[in-house]
């Protein structure tokens, strides 16, 4: 391979496809941290990063729209992720233990709202749910399935998580997303 292919190579490979055994660079500094369930930290490999959640939907769906959150609280954006479902009526399971903290309609959706613990809440919309306010789930139990509404296109569950006030990516819970870094050629590993 010509060594500018190489490169190439190595600048769109991803973090996550290191080699098997050896450590990625450690996260940037503004890189938020991964979050604990119950207070309690996903085992880990040094300098490796490891999502704690799973995905809400299986197999792993499609993300039809990324989190553009607004410069400011009162603008508009998009402060969760539009997944991709096979069809209407999917099963949404949830992505971390919890409790249910709201079930109901917002504007002319329903909602389901997961309180996570550590300041940590998952909302689910369009999805139409059985549980209840209070109900306690387990990671990856059913909570609700999706209904038309959302994506004007397509069938899909817009996924929202929120750090106390603050809207996060959902995706950081469930991917790597930290910058891949190319190294110099010959340097030490």
């Amino acid at each position: 391979m010509r060594p500018s292919l190489l490169l190439a190579a190595f600048l769109l490979m991803p973090a996550s496809l290191a080699p098997a055994g050896e450590p990625l660079a450690p996260a940037p500094a503004q890189a938020a941290p991964l979050a604990t369930v119950g207070g309690a930290t996903p085992a880990a490999t040094p300098g490796v990063a490891q999502p704690s959640w799973q995905w809400p939907l299986a197999p792993r769906p499609r993300v039809l729209r990324d989190f553009d959150p607004p410069p400011k609280p009162w603008l508009s954006g998009h402060r969760g992720v539009d997944l991709g479902t096979a069809s209407d009526g999917a099963h949404v399971a949830s992505p971390a233990a919890g409790t249910v903290s709201f079930v109901g309609v917002v504007v002319d959706r329903p909602v389901i709202t997961i309180d996570h613990g550590n300041g940590l809440r998952s909302s689910f919309e369009p999805v139409e749910s059985t549980l209840a306010a209070g109900s306690r789930v387990a990671a990856g139990q059913f909570i609700g399935s999706v209904i038309p509404g959302h994506c004007p296109a397509e069938s899909c569950v817009h996924w929202g998580v929120r750090r106390g006030d603050d809207y996060v990516n959902p995706l950081q819970f469930v991917m790597d997303l930290r910058p891949s870094i190319l190294l110099p050629l010959g340097a030490p590993r």
